[in-house]
């Protein structure tokens, strides 16, 4: 469809709504699945809703809308991704690099979208229902200047917690400070005086931040400064899981623009569908006895090796229990008898639902916060195996901020996790008194996310919040003539 065409049936499409919110997640299915389910959120409210991608990713976004919110319709507007001399041809997701070390080079050339961003952020404030705001990812700091230029109003999304974001940025700012042994303890400034990190709690990113030269870091500082510009923060959780002082401390952050809130409106997994899908998984999960199965996945972004994929293998089956297991090495095979105790995917397995399945006791998890949330969500059980990222504050937060999991033991100088610690941790998860009181408080904190986010509850009110502050913002406007041919809108 032309850029004509779409304006054109834009009109109708706005006719009936008078609100208008764009989405720009970053370019990895573990971004941009949370800003789906916002989405789909935002048009049931009767809001229209457009969101940004590239051509490669249409197919996934058209195809999660249609099994998650079948019933709302959000417009997917392609834009096309740049050629880069390091990347191979056809990669528009993290999810399809070869390998995580190219993460740099793919977030540098996302900045090659700014122009045919600007020129499709003009076309869209022009139109009878000009947006209301932006919601882009962190990672797309460049989008604030351009939306700034015409006044719109730009919101950051996180893939995280308000725990792991606060001190990520509290440890970015005093990081040169810190020189302790890997054991050793220290405390965060702003954070409550109880909290305590050693080392091997701090990201590895946020360590490297000491090298000037590092592609990550120069990236990181950049993309700090328009992050504490933005007009306030968008986080996937909910009031009654984050600690107060950690909100407080993440709002210090931002600058004072409309209170430079965080606006916690999640679970957004919670938002859309609750029928599970049919598929091979869920069928052998129902010929499972209840609470019987520990889930074990570790995300799309971490390398797992061979080697350590044969001492999982050998831990769940020293452990006996039943497992359903995600695998994506396409290459390494499984010591035999392992498929006696479990099921192994190689493919994509609709996790919100496994998670939701009675079967399911228990999650071995890379904590990912989309993990973390589904599983909280779902009232599982976590065993914390972190890998990558702000995965080892996750973990924490599991763990010791709000119970709803145990850490599996790692070795302090890294390396591969032994089947002996991986039998343990499972077997404690599954069966023992750790496991047993997380089972419990996940429980309580399941209930509670499936209140925040119906009518009158914390996440549910704080969008509906968040939308009363934005209509009473001057409208952005835009002066400058469109240009034909870019971007291309996909229902």
């Amino acid at each position: 469809m032309t850029a004509a065409a779409a304006a054109a049936e834009a009109v109708s499409a706005a006719a009936a709504k008078e609100d208008h919110v764009i989405l720009f997640p970053f370019l990895s299915k573990g971004h941009t699945i949370p800003l789906l389910h916002l989405a789909a959120a935002l048009s049931s409210r009767n809001i229209l809703t457009t969101l940004i991608t590239t051509p490669a990713n249409v197919p996934f976004c058209h195809n999660y809308l249609s099994s998650n919110a079948p019933a709302v319709t959000v417009e997917l507007l392609a834009i096309p991704f740049p050629c880069h001399p390091d990347l191979p041809a056809g990669v528009e997701s993290t999810d399809s690099l070869p390998n995580f070390s190219l993460l740099p080079t793919f977030i540098k050339a996302t900045n090659s979208l700014h122009d045919p961003f600007l020129r499709i952020l003009r076309r869209l404030l022009l139109s009878p229902t000009p947006p209301l705001c932006l919601i882009s990812d962190y990672f797309l700091g460049w989008t604030l200047p351009i939306s700034s230029r015409f006044g719109l109003p730009r919101l950051v999304f996180h893939g995280s917690s308000t725990f792991s974001l606060s001190l990520v940025k509290s440890l970015w700012l005093n990081i040169p400070a810190v020189s302790a042994a890997a054991d050793d303890t220290f405390p965060i400034a702003g954070a409550p005086t109880a909290l305590r990190l050693t080392m091997t709690d701090v990201p590895e990113f946020v360590r490297q931040s000491v090298n000037p030269l590092d592609p990550l870091t120069q990236f990181m500082k950049s993309s700090e400064e328009m992050d504490g510009r933005s007009w306030g923060v968008i986080v996937n959780s909910f009031a009654e899981l984050e600690p107060p002082a950690y909100v407080k401390l993440l709002e210090s952050f931002y600058e004072p623009v409309a209170g430079g809130r965080a606006w916690l409106v999640g679970p957004l997994s919670l938002l859309t569908r609750t029928e599970p899908v049919d598929s091979e998984c869920i069928r052998w999960l129902d010929r499972q006895p209840v609470g019987s199965v520990v889930y074990v996945a570790f995300g799309t972004q971490a390398y797992v090796s061979d080697e350590q994929l044969d001492e999982l293998a050998h831990g769940l089956m020293q452990a006996r229990a039943r497992f359903l297991w995600v695998v994506r090495s396409e290459r390494w095979v499984a010591p035999k008898g392992a498929e006696d105790l479990g099921r192994i995917e190689r493919s994509w397995v609709p996790q919100k639902d496994v998670l939701h399945h009675v079967a399911v006791g228990g999650f071995v998890s890379h904590c990912g916060w989309n993990s973390v949330l589904e599983a909280v969500s779902a009232g599982v059980a976590v065993l914390a195996w972190p890998m990558i990222a702000e995965q080892c504050l996750n973990a924490k937060m599991v763990a010791e901020e709000i119970g709803v999991g145990i850490r599996l033991r790692l070795p302090i100088a890294g390396g591969v996790v032994e089947r002996k610690e991986v039998e343990e941790g499972v077997r404690e998860l599954m069966e023992g008194e750790k496991g047993r009181r997380a089972r419990e408080r996940v429980a309580e904190l399941a209930e509670k996310a499936k209140a925040a986010v119906v009518e009158g509850g914390s996440s549910y009110e704080t969008l509906e919040r968040l939308l009363e502050e934005l209509r009473k913002v001057p409208k952005a406007a835009a002066t400058m003539e469109v240009d034909e041919g870019e971007g291309q809108v996909l229902m």
